[in-house]
Formats: structure tokens, sequence, C-alpha cells
């Protein structure tokens, strides 16, 4: 969104709850919930169902796991987004626009991803070209998470974007749970179960999975482009084989650096040099990506104007308008989450450690808790109608700060399955609605001239800091216990509402006050 576009947002008349709720009604949620449900699909059958048909397969668990980094993507999708603002796609953007033309792209490519899984039998076929297949799986379907912010955020003005997230949310979980619950129970279905793996049952389900992302092709195909204020950089064709030229090389320089730091830094069982070791790993990598890039562009591989263009611009963009200010609003984007994305970390080794079954985790967690965050996000896109983007977030902030208290009680109560379900019910209530408004939030402060890069960028980095510090949870656990645990994260969570007051008078309302 453009300066202009948030600040219209910020005066946005309250609405009555019946106009809130009503806002549901537009169509463009119906588009956000079918999109959803699209990009719901490909995660868990990277990780959850993939690893357990490994496992059935008799794969060890060490290479089980190394199959998760096939997910990658997700982490990283900000250093391709912008070629995605900037590249069409041969003859489909012409047909179809730039956001529906990367859009069936991506999803033509991840249905082949699933498709090549589908069809490796790993206990006697390469496991490489399966892990292929995930990895571009992984690439894939982070292309079409980016896409899908992209064209939602050009879909609609800020107004709007609660709605569209909640709807979107909705569809997301729904789609999560036909690759997660869905594709277990066609496998076993079709016969393969622990102790007694068939083949043919995983092949067929992977390829059912496949079918089934036909509804985002089929969304794609019916949508319309939505209006993007982008002017156009790129001229020649040679320009963009350039761009990605870069990309691919900078990629290779990750990958081998990546590769050989990690035969190089040693294994521990240190929790904290471990973390330095693996960060080190991480930033190592990266810098060699950015160097080769940065090289490339200085030996003239690419122009240097439009990799400025490309890269620099769109990060540029976000100081100019901001300032000093840019700082405050990327401090509050870092650490809005911390509280329950922390406590989330360790939340299902706390179910356990206080005497509940699998199955107690999974129809209280996995089922009803996934139905109170699609609920949450409902009532939090009502909520962003009914107040200012900046009430809603202190709404949201208070609710996720404060709903750990429920574990509080929980880990010194023990056993309690009806106090399980309240504490499931108030979290996941909590954590849909501030998520719902948040992204509310990262679409407003996204200039529409470079909404693929500037929202990617938000939305790693929302992640980023909860994340790492969640790396923690453990041993904080067996140093103060639970109890103190969960205080500890309502705790830090009380400085992010001072943070939400701080950006809606620096930032928001000044805003509002020079219009």
């Amino acid at each position: 969104m453009t300066v202009s576009t948030q600040k219209n947002a910020n005066l946005q008349p309250k609405k009555s709850w019946g106009q809130a709720l009503s806002a549901y009604k537009d169509k463009r949620a119906l588009i956000m919930l079918f999109l959803g449900f699209s990009a719901g699909i490909p995660i868990l059958l990277i990780f959850s169902s993939l690893s357990l048909w490994l496992r059935e397969a008799g794969i060890e668990r060490s290479t089980v796991t190394m199959f998760s980094w096939a997910a990658l993507g997700y982490s990283f999708k900000f250093i391709w987004a912008p070629l995605i603002d900037v590249i069409p796609v041969p003859v489909l953007t012409k047909k179809l626009g730039k956001r529906r033309a990367w859009l069936l792209t991506a999803q033509c490519l991840i249905i082949l991803a699933i498709c090549i899984m589908a069809s490796i039998n790993p206990v006697n076929q390469s496991l490489g070209l399966m892990a292929m297949g995930a990895v571009l799986l992984g690439f894939s379907s982070a292309t079409q998470d980016i896409v899908i912010d992209a064209y939602r955020i050009e879909l609609a003005d800020t107004s709007m974007q609660t709605i569209l997230s909640a709807t979107y949310n909705a569809g997301y979980r729904i789609g999560m749970i036909v690759a997660g619950a869905g594709a277990l129970f066609l496998a076993e279905y079709f016969g393969s179960v622990k102790g007694a793996y068939l083949y043919d049952a995983w092949r067929n389900t992977y390829f059912i999975m496949a079918g089934v992302m036909g509804i985002g092709v089929a969304t794609t195909l019916l949508i319309k482009e939505p209006v993007n204020n982008r002017p156009k950089i790129v001229q020649q064709s040679s320009d963009y084989m350039r761009l990605v030229a870069v990309f691919a090389l900078s990629v290779i320089g990750f990958v081998l650096t990546f590769m050989g730091l990690g035969q190089i830094l040693l294994e521990t069982k240190n929790v904290l040099l471990g973390f330095l070791l693996e960060t080190i790993h991480l930033i190592g990598s990266l810098g060699v990506a950015v160097a080769v890039g940065f090289s490339l562009v200085k030996m003239g591989l690419v122009k240097k104007e439009v990799a400025f263009v490309t890269w620099v611009e769109p990060i540029l963009d976000f100081f100019k308008r901001y300032g000093k200010k840019a700082f405050l609003l990327l401090l509050l984007i870092g650490l809005y989450r911390i509280s329950d994305i922390v406590a989330g970390v360790i939340s299902n080794v706390f179910y356990e450690d206080m005497g509940f079954s699998k199955s107690d985790i999974a129809t209280a967690v996995k089922t009803f808790g996934v139905l109170m965050v699609i609920v949450g996000g409902f009532v939090g896109g009502i909520v962003a109608q009914r107040f200012r983007i900046m009430q809603a977030m202190m709404i949201g902030g208070v609710l996720a700060c404060l709903t750990n208290l429920m574990f509080v009680v929980l880990a010194m109560r023990g056993y309690d399955i009806p106090l399980m379900y309240t504490a499931v019910a108030i979290d996941n209530l909590a954590s849909g609605l501030a998520g719902a408004v948040f992204i509310a939030f990262l679409s407003a402060l996204t200039n529409i001239r470079f909404t693929a890069v500037q929202y990617a960028i938000f939305s790693s980095l929302m992640t980023l800091i909860p994340k790492v510090l969640g790396g923690y949870s453990g041993t904080i656990v067996d140093n103060l216990g639970y109890a103190w645990f969960f205080t500890f994260t309502t705790l830090i969570g009380l400085p992010i509402l001072y943070l939400v007051y701080l950006v809606d008078k620096k930032v928001m309302l000044e805003n509002k006050d020079e219009k």
C-alpha cells in the first residue's frame, strides 16, 4: 500500500458489528478461501506425511529428518520474491496477467513435484530423486505463497485485509488437514500401515493430493488479475535471463557453502554452542550467496540499475517512506508474535509431560485447536472492521500475551481434560485473532509497487526472533519448570503492548495528522 492508502486506512470510520460481519459476504473473501486451501496442501506433504511414509518404508530417522530441509524455501522466499515482481512468465503473463501467470506456474510445478515424489519407492529407488522432488515442492509452494500474498494485498485496500487473511487462513488450515490427516487416512485405507509398508498405497495417496491441487488451478483460471501500479522496469528478455542467472549462481554458492561448512563445523550437545555454530553456518552461507550476487553484478552479468531496482529499491522504499520510524516498525514486526510463538514451540511436549495421551493431544490440539484458530481469525476480521487497525493490534496483543496464564494454571493442575480444552480454545482463539489483524497491519505497510518482496521480508521477519528464542524453550523449562516458563512467555509479551502504543502514536496517528 502507498502511504496515502495507509493514512486512509487509519481514518476508516468505525463500523457497526453487523456491517463488520457482512464484510465476509464479499466474493473476494471466497477467492482467498480457495487460494488458502491451495497453499495449505503442499507443506505437510514435505513434513509429517512424507516423514511417516519414509519411516514406514524403513528409512533411517536421521535421513528422514533431512528431508525437512526441503522446506527452507519458506524461510528464504524473500530472496527471489523480487524476481516475481519484475519477471514475466513467457506467454502466460500476456494471457493471464503477472500474478495469475506466476500463480498458475507455481501450482503446475507443485503438481509436478508431488507426482515425482509419488513415482519413487524409497525402498529400492533413488532417494536423491525423491529429495529433488521435495526441494522442487518446497520452492514452488513457497513461490505460490509469495504470489498469493501479493495478490491478496493488491486485491483490496487495508480495510478488507483482515477479512481476506481470515478466510485465507481458514482455507490454509483446511488444506493442511487434507494433506495431513487426510493423506494418512488414505494411505491406511489403501493398505499401508506400520510394520506392513505398501508403496502403492503412498503412491496413490500422493497422486490424489496432486489431483486435489486442481482446486487451486481452477481458482487461478477463474479469478481476475488484480490492479498493480508498479511500472515495467526490465525491457529486454536478455535482462530477465541475466537476473535469473545471477539468482541461480547465488543459490549454488549458498548450497555449496552450506554443505562445505556442514562438514567442517563440529557437532556438539551444548545447546548454546550448537546454536552459535548453526548461526555461523547459516550466516556464512548467506554471506557467500550475497557476495556471489554482488560480484556478478559488478562484473556486468546484469545491469546495475536493473539489479538495484529489483533487489535494493524495495528495501530503500520502506526506509524512505518511514525514515527513522522504520526501525520502530521493524521492531514491532519482529516481536509482535513472540509471546504465543515461543510458548507454542514446546506446547506438544508440555501436554505429553502433563500426562495427556497422543490421542488427547491429536483431538484437542490438531482438531479442536485448528477450528479455534479459524474461528479466532474470523473474529479478528470482524474486530479489525469495527476498530482502527492499531486498536485491533492492541486487543490481539493483550489476548496473545495473557492467554499464556491458562497454561500456568494447567501446569500447576496437571492432567485435566476440561482445563486442557479450555486452555487450547482460549489460546488458539487469541492466536487466530492476533494473526489476522497482524497480517492486515503488515499489508498496510507494504507499498503496492513492491508488493511481493516487501511482504515476503515482513512475513519472514515476524517469525525469525520468536523461533530463535523458542529454540531455548526446553532449556528454560529444564531450569525453571513449566509454570515459570509460561509466566516468562506472558511477561515478554507485555513490552510489546507498549511497542503497539508507540507505533500507533508515532507512526499511524502522525500520518493522520499530516493528512
